[in-house]
């Protein structure tokens, strides 16, 4: 390796600008000497994804790994990666410069398959006013190093974003300030709840007893867990526990536990409470189910002057013929659950504000959300204890997600996202239209039997390299591919979480809705909704030019490396200064990009035809990089397929979504680590963990909203109109407030709580006989609602975060309120359509 000179900047003789002129197309710019780089640094550095890694921006990392280890970082690094990123130049060719920049130049030995075009004094100093342009001929690979690497140090502080206004900053830092204070006091003041609870015998033929003090001032809370019958099935059975608040006097040194004769009843409180139970045989292998009731205490029950006063929980069973075991809980001051839905609600406005209008990050705003929502529970004297909280977390979600991205992280080593995405463009002829109507298809079908996450996870990256292909703006093709993604779910009992709540109950499985009749009634809804969509989406795009990238492709391309090399410098902590090396380094990058888009932008000098190329050289330049680990994770996706399939079969179910995607990724990394055992700090780097904590966030928010009572209250007012109802009129208007309510709420709070709600509902009025109105067009209603009422917005399904987080990736962003005008009216569509179609077959001709 040369030695390392600096000369100032100053003119050059003719020949030595020739030779550079000349040499320029093979050259390797780093930001670093190779003298500056240490050990630690290189192994941050081999953190970095592939994209940032194998710049030659940072080809110093690699010649010193190869100098310590004697091999190239990747064993086909040469193939990881061969998109190269445009370095600063001088658009006007005459060497001149409004910067003051300067470069050094380093001899590098060359290649033993290489030689040099020119031979340069071993210790040849050239400096340069400009820094050289990087064609897109260069490759970047270790394996191909250049004889020459210059060294570019920009010291240009010059950046082209556009930063909030004084006022919205002093706004957005007051908002949070109050939020932080907020949720702060309350809980360093609020101490959790926690009950007590006893596990009683209740005798056949007497009643148990059990008294408690302080005497409650409002309402007392009763919670039961035993063998009791879901509410469902209320009606088809004899067996009751009945259940009675009363207040009594008590001698000073009774027990909790009493007998009749201990207590004088003074009278009861409110109604007694009737809870049906399963048959006596079946109590040994019955599940056990929780139940919840209120009892009100008025003013005269707190009117007397006794100090033995108390309140006891009387229970007794009716047509039962042995001792029944319950599981109580009390709770003297309970939450008031009409100020909890108020509250409810601004929570989940201040969420949308906080998303909507981007005022913070999304996964930062449902954090201060989740933990604000928290705290009002506490104010309200239910602060619920942190393993609860820990219980909140949708574990499923979460670790199906995380397994996932591991496995598209390889797959993106392969190099198939990229080879798809050509031979996608090769079959469709590069016609748009079909071109995008095939990768909607495919998505349908494949959503219909693979969970959303799973498939836009799969997909996403494959749309996106083919609009960069066919130069379209990839953001509503994404945005397309989102919404075809949640209407194949739709399809079948396993293709979206609501699917399986609803197929999954015993209610709705006993009264004829198989595999078979769901998957039959909801393909022709299926349909009628594609079509509608796509005829949609013509128009809303009838101009083809609406899809093109507004702003030209190589200033496009500049912003999104711009914040691909940001993020990852980001991802950097200060933990020590080899990481504050590399990330130095990485800032470097970020101003040389933005310096250049500065000129481009102001000059508008941009090469129009730098993305042209022939299908023969789109297939020479993306081919299948590394093949036997594309077959490894072959084999190991193909094994975590085969278990979503089986999983899906009742009397196979053993696994869920989440162990069968963790199995397979465990087996992908078993597979793998043998050639690559260096490569998994790498992979777990770019998983991305925004996403992951937005959903825990987001899960928490859910089931503080849903126990604050925002959820049942809607079921409530859903199940209210549709009681007020004509007899005439009473499944039409059934249908549609199901789906509309359904489809309405799930674009904004999640899917799985409200369908878990519209199912009590939906039985609720299947089994009330005064209403004579059948389940299954009730069911087919509550399966479309959730499902098509994701594509609402961007929040709507756990699918949509996943695809807007791997858009932002690629550098393109999916901002909430451009995913809203897109998707909401499709939303709304599709949802008119639907219902025209239910009441066709189900009101007017009664498929039924």
């Amino acid at each position: 390796m040369g030695l390392l000179r600096r000369n100032k900047k100053g003119p050059q003789d003719a020949q030595g600008s020739q030779k550079t002129k000349k040499s320029r197309r093979k050259s390797f710019f780093s930001l670093i000497s190779p003298s500056d780089v240490t050990e630690g640094s290189l192994q941050v550095w081999a953190g970095l994804p592939p994209k940032i890694r194998q710049d030659p921006s940072l080809a110093s990392f690699q010649m010193e790994h190869n100098r310590l280890h004697g091999e190239s970082h990747d064993e086909n690094s040469d193939e990881i990666h061969n998109e190269e990123i445009a370095m600063a130049s001088n658009e006007d060719g005459d060497g001149s410069s409004d910067h003051s920049e300067s470069f050094i130049t380093i001899k590098v030995p060359s290649s033993s398959n290489q030689e040099p075009t020119t031979k340069p004094d071993e210790h040849e100093i050239s400096s340069h006013p400009n820094p050289p342009h990087h064609t897109p001929e260069s490759h970047h690979s270790p394996h191909n190093l250049p004889h020459n690497a210059h060294f570019y140090l920009h010291h240009d502080d010059h950046t082209n974003l556009k930063e909030d206004p004084l006022y919205r900053k002093y706004l957005k830092s007051g908002f949070l300030i109050i939020c932080w204070f907020t949720f702060a006091i309350i809980l360093m003041m609020k101490k959790e709840k926690i009950l007590t609870t006893k596990t009683l015998a209740v005798p056949a033929n007497d009643f148990k007893g059990y008294e408690f003090r302080p005497m409650p001032e409002n309402r007392v809370l009763v919670t039961m867990e035993g063998t009791f019958l879901p509410t469902e099935y209320s009606n088809e059975t004899t067996e009751y526990l009945s259940v009675a608040l009363q207040l009594v006097t008590f001698a000073a040194d009774t027990n909790d536990t009493i007998s009749v004769d201990e207590a004088q009843l003074l009278e009861n409180i409110g109604d007694v409470w009737r809870v049906p139970l399963v048959k006596p045989e079946d109590v040994d292998k019955a599940p056990m189910v929780t139940k919840k009731h209120h009892f009100t205490v008025v003013s005269e029950h707190i009117a007397y002057d006794n100090p033995d006063l108390g309140v006891r929980i009387k229970m007794w069973t009716t047509n039962f013929d042995q001792d029944f075991a319950v599981k109580v809980t009390y709770d003297v001051e309970p939450m008031n659950v009409e100020v909890g839905v108020i509250y409810a609600a601004l929570i989940m406005v201040l969420l949308y504000v906080l998303i909507i209008w981007e005022i913070v990050h999304r996964t930062f705003a449902t954090v201060i959300m989740s933990t604000l929502a928290v705290a009002i529970l506490a104010g309200l004297d239910d602060r619920p204890q942190f393993r609860e909280i820990i219980d909140w977390l949708d574990i499923e979600t979460i670790m199906l997600l995380f397994s996932m991205m591991i496995f598209v992280a390889v797959l993106t080593e392969t190099g198939v996202f990229d080879y798809i995405a050509v031979y996608t463009f090769k079959g469709t002829g590069g016609r748009i239209w079909p071109l995008i109507h095939g990768l909607c298809a495919i998505t349908v079908i494949v959503s219909s039997f693979l969970d959303n996450v799973t498939t836009l996870l799969l997909l996403a990256p494959i749309s996106i390299k083919l609009c960069e292909v066919v130069e379209l703006n990839p953001v509503p093709i994404l945005m397309a591919i989102i919404v075809h993604a949640n209407i194949g779910g739709t399809l079948t009992p396993i293709g979206d979480p609501p699917n399986i709540l609803i197929t999954s109950n015993h209610y709705i499985a006993k009264h004829g809705v198989t595999f078979l009749t769901f998957t039959l009634h909801m393909a022709v809804g299926v349909i009628i909704v594609g079509i509608q969509t796509m005829i949609q989406l013509r128009f809303k795009y009838r101009n083809i030019s609406d899809l093109r990238l507004k702003i030209p492709a190589q200033i496009q391309d500049l912003r999104r490396e711009i914040a691909v090399w940001k993020r990852a410098a980001a991802s950097l902590s200060s933990y020590s200064k080899d990481a504050d090396l590399v990330r130095e380094t990485l800032m470097k990058k970020v101003k040389i990009l933005q310096h250049q888009l500065k000129k481009k932008s102001i000059t508008g000098a941009v090469e129009t035809d730098l993305y042209k190329s022939t299908l023969d050289e789109l297939q020479k330049t993306y081919p299948i990089k590394n093949k036997t680990l594309l077959i490894k994770t072959g084999i190991a996706l193909i094994f975590t397929i085969v278990l979503f399939f089986v999983q899906s079969i009742p009397n196979l179910q053993r696994l869920t979504l989440a162990w069968s995607s963790l199995l397979g990724m465990l087996l992908l990394l078993v597979i793998t680590s043998k050639d690559h055992p260096e490569a998994f700090e790498s992979i777990v780097s770019r998983i991305d963990w925004a996403v992951l904590l937005f959903f825990g966030a987001m899960s928490c928010i859910i089931e503080a909203v849903s126990r604050l009572g925002f959820i049942h209250w809607i079921g409530k007012q859903t199940e209210a109109v549709i009681m007020s109802c004509s007899e005439e009129s009473r499944l039409a208007v059934a249908i549609i407030i199901i789906l509309w309510v359904s489809a309405i709420t799930s674009a904004f709070v999640d899917s799985i709580p409200v369908t878990t709600m519209m199912i009590r509902v939906v039985v609720s009025l299947a089994e009330n006989p005064a209403l004579g109105l059948p389940l299954q067009p009730l069911v087919w209603a509550l399966a479309f609602g959730p499902c098509l009422g994701a594509n609402g917005t961007l929040v709507g399904a756990s699918g949509n975060v996943c695809a807007a987080g791997i858009a932002e990736h690629h550098g393109y962003k999916i901002s909430f309120i451009e995913y809203f005008k897109f998707g909401f009216p499709l939303m709304l569509g599709s949802v008119i359509v639907t219902t025209g179609y239910l009441m066709v077959s189900h009101v007017l001709f009664t498929w039924h």
